[in-house]
């Protein structure tokens, strides 16, 4: 979830090293524990079991932070993890690895924890929607039973914090600052808990695509770790230009699907399975959109009127409205003006979900309908999670939203630096997944990634795209969450090599 920036908080921390569970609330809040300030090298862990595609899985689960230190070797953060580790194995060093992040920048592994591929998932409804009382339940779906996952929340996310008031937000707050941290951190993570013979994979959502599209060459540069996957969920730009006619066009077909959805486009398209329709969609897009927008104010008046037409009817928007805006439909716009008329509007990560505004006119919603439900649903349960089932006993607020601004996104050349991980490393795959309904992270605009990403088309055997019938936390719907852990199982065993088989093209 990209732009939702806060002014900078930095607390002081502490370190204390391999702490133990204490289930005791009385003795692990002391008067010598009991603070604010993150201790920046303990852990305690937790032994569970569920049952995933009705296989019993136990495992167990570390929740705790590990340093980040400077070049000097001295600490100046701890960054807050989860560790879920499947037990009872007979070779767990070389069981996958999983190290999940998600985006903002500036927001925490909540979301794919507790929604996606964690064992337990939030109780709502089967559209995503909250539910009371909150709280937890198994996730028969989740991608335990093949891999161990690692949730990582970077500096000023979650409990994640700097080591004092003296550091610099700076060193952490950017594209690449953010990548070069990470990368060294996940250096220490891996020797800590000796997973250095795992096949190791990087899921990353929203601005989490950034993230891992960076890391998959900063780790193999400067680490030297080799990863097998990349996974894509929602995902940003990754530094790929489009602005100008490309930008305005690659929005239409998340339009096209979003009035399908609220049955708002004609009868005969509204008659057409969503994955029927787009396709035509799409290829008026690039076909005919694209190229009339790149015209600009030299198109002929009958073509404009023809394409303002045909942008009107995948759209569910006025032919008088595309008109008036020369072609090209802003979200804000598109997200007021589509259900205008009924007195609601669509949500921008989540377009099935309504929002109320204040009064029907103006062209920019009051509120994020879909964010505003999801924190509605994911804040209590993570906080109950970790502090009661977790057994993780802080003080500290656990940041949902973090304040990293400002955050330096100079020199994003992220999926250049993917592109260079992949020509580099024979094992590399990356998967895209894409919710039709998100209009932040647009389905079409993954699909341009995608194609954009390798101009070769030499890598494009390693390169997939899947898309689900929700928005950009496209796991919150129940069909989804079955279909995309799914996609996510296969891929992973689809791209460990066979033993022996050699790097090499």
């Amino acid at each position: 979830m990209r732009n939702i920036l806060t002014a900078a908080l930095l607390l002081s921390c502490t370190s204390l090293f391999a702490q133990k569970a204490d289930t005791s609330d009385g003795k692990f809040y002391s008067q010598s524990s009991a603070t604010r300030a993150l201790k920046i090298d303990a852990a305690v862990t937790t032994s569970h079991e569920v049952t995933i595609k009705g296989q019993r899985v136990p495992y167990k689960v570390t929740a705790g932070s590990l340093p980040v230190w400077d070049d000097d070797g001295k600490t100046i953060a701890g960054v807050f993890y989860t560790y879920f580790e499947r037990t009872g194995v007979a070779d767990q060093p070389s069981r996958p690895l999983v190290f999940s992040f998600n985006g903002g920048p500036g927001t925490a592994s909540v979301w794919m924890q507790i929604g996606y591929t964690g064992p337990r998932v939030l109780k709502i409804d089967d559209e995503g929607y909250p539910v009371q009382p909150y709280g937890l339940k198994d996730n028969p779906h989740s991608i335990l039973d093949v891999a161990d996952i690692v949730y990582v929340d970077p500096v000023n996310t979650g409990f994640s914090r700097t080591a004092g008031k003296d550091v610099q937000g700076a060193k952490f707050f950017g594209v690449n600052q953010d990548i070069e941290y990470l990368a060294e951190w996940i250096n220490t993570f891996v020797t800590r808990y000796k997973r250095w013979a795992s096949p190791k994979y990087l899921v990353g959502e929203s601005y989490g695509t950034t993230r891992v599209s960076g890391l998959a060459l900063e780790l193999m540069n400067s680490q030297w770790i080799y990863v097998n996957g990349v996974v894509l969920v929602s995902p940003t730009e990754l530094g790929i230009e489009r602005n100008g006619p490309a930008e305005a066009a690659l929005r239409l077909p998340y339009y096209a699907a979003t009035a399908w959805y609220h049955k708002a486009l004609a009868s005969d398209l509204q008659a057409k399975d969503l994955t029927a329709m787009l396709p035509e969609v799409e290829t008026f897009t690039i076909k005919e959109y694209l190229p009339a927008l790149a015209e600009g104010g030299f198109i002929s008046d009958a073509k404009k009127k023809e394409i303002a037409a045909k942008v009107a009817r995948y759209s569910g928007l006025p032919e008088k409205v595309v008109l008036q805006n020369n072609l090209d439909i802003s979200t804000n716009l598109f997200w007021k003006e589509l259900l205008r008329d009924r007195g609601y509007t669509v949500g921008r990560l989540d377009s099935r979900y309504l929002g109320i505004d204040r009064r029907d006119g103006g062209e920019r919603v009051d509120f994020n309908a879909e964010l505003t439900s999801w924190l509605h649903s994911f804040t209590p349960a993570i906080n109950m999670y970790l502090r009661e089932e977790l057994k993780y006993k802080t003080d500290l607020k656990y940041y949902m939203f973090g304040p990293v601004f400002p955050w330096d996104n100079n020199g994003n050349r992220t999926g250049e630096n993917l592109r260079q991980a992949m020509a580099q490393n024979p094992f590399l795959h990356v998967l895209f997944q894409s919710g039709y309904y998100d209009g932040a992270c647009d389905y079409f605009n993954a699909k341009y990634s995608m194609w954009q990403l390798d101009p070769s088309g030499k890598l494009k055997d390693r390169l997939s795209w899947e898309g689900y019938r929700s928005g950009h936390m496209m796991y919150l719907r129940k069909d989804d969450l079955a279909t995309s852990n799914e996609h996510l199982r296969e891929f992973i065993l689809k791209s460990i090599p066979k033993a022996g088989q050699p790097a090499k093209y």
